[in-house]
């Protein structure tokens, strides 16, 4: 693989959503890890999505990479139980990487195996150094549950630091507008800051929104420079200055 650091884009970039769904279309399967030493070092941007088994993250990754089959969904939930990475990137060269986690919170997995993905989790999100950015998604009928909140809570110092965050409500068709700005306003509360996107596969609601995200996390944008003007030359050592020198205009009357 051959991987290259994105580099910033102008700071008068505009935003360009068929670009956005373009460079996600190039999405590859890079490796599987069953445990955190098993994944490479990458030194480009890295987006994971994470959520209970069940939140829909495997149709969202297909969705958005316009691939049926990229992300594998079990039939049985919180049967995955490695870290699958996918890489971005035109003509062979990766500049970002995707990253599909787990799900948890399914009851039949055995306690053993639970424990050790919480391990295995809360140290990748906690120390994964080309770690990006996160998508947290979840079902709107249900809201952000009990582990949603310990995973914001494992996360909450890096996003404190500067990691990128986005909440994504899927399966967003199964709500009436009413319910489904209601869903919005209470996660953005439990998230407590972060952004909270709706978003359907089958509607395709926030798709393009969301690639957008995902695109500008990966590629950032220049921040522009302050020019600082230049102070006005004082006299060389030895010189007058004219202006000093002249008499007040009262006095050339």
């Amino acid at each position: 693989m051959t991987s290259s650091a994105s580099l910033p884009l102008p700071a008068d970039a505009k935003p360009d959503p068929k670009i956005a769904m373009g460079w996600l279309h190039t999405a590859k399967f890079l490796t599987t890890a069953p445990e955190l030493k098993h994944l490479p070092r990458i030194d480009v941007p890295e987006i994971a999505f994470v959520g209970r088994s069940n939140a829909g993250k495997s149709t969202c990754i297909n969705t958005l990479t316009q691939q049926h089959r990229l992300a594998f969904a079990s039939k049985t939930p919180g049967r995955t139980q490695s870290i699958n990475l996918f890489s971005l990137g035109k003509q062979g060269v990766t500049d970002a990487v995707l990253a599909d986690l787990p799900g948890y919170g399914y009851a039949a997995v055995p306690k053993e195996a639970k424990y050790r993905w919480q391990q295995v989790m809360g140290n990748y999100l906690q120390t994964r150094d080309n770690l990006q950015a996160i998508v947290l998604l979840c079902d709107p009928r249900l809201g952000l549950t009990e582990l949603d909140e310990v995973l914001l809570d494992v996360i909450r110092p890096r996003v404190e630091e500067g990691l990128k965050f986005l909440v994504l409500l899927t399966k967003s068709d199964k709500l009436n507008k009413t319910d489904a700005a209601k869903a919005m306003q209470i996660v953005k509360l439990q998230a407590g800051g972060g952004d909270v996107k709706l978003f359907s596969s089958l509607k395709r609601q926030g798709v393009e929104e969301v690639a957008q995200h995902l695109w500008d996390w990966a590629h950032p944008k220049e921040k522009p420079v302050k020019v600082p003007k230049p102070a006005p030359e004082s006299p060389a050592d030895g010189e007058s200055d004219p202006q000093a020198s002249m008499p007040p205009a009262a006095d050339l009357a």
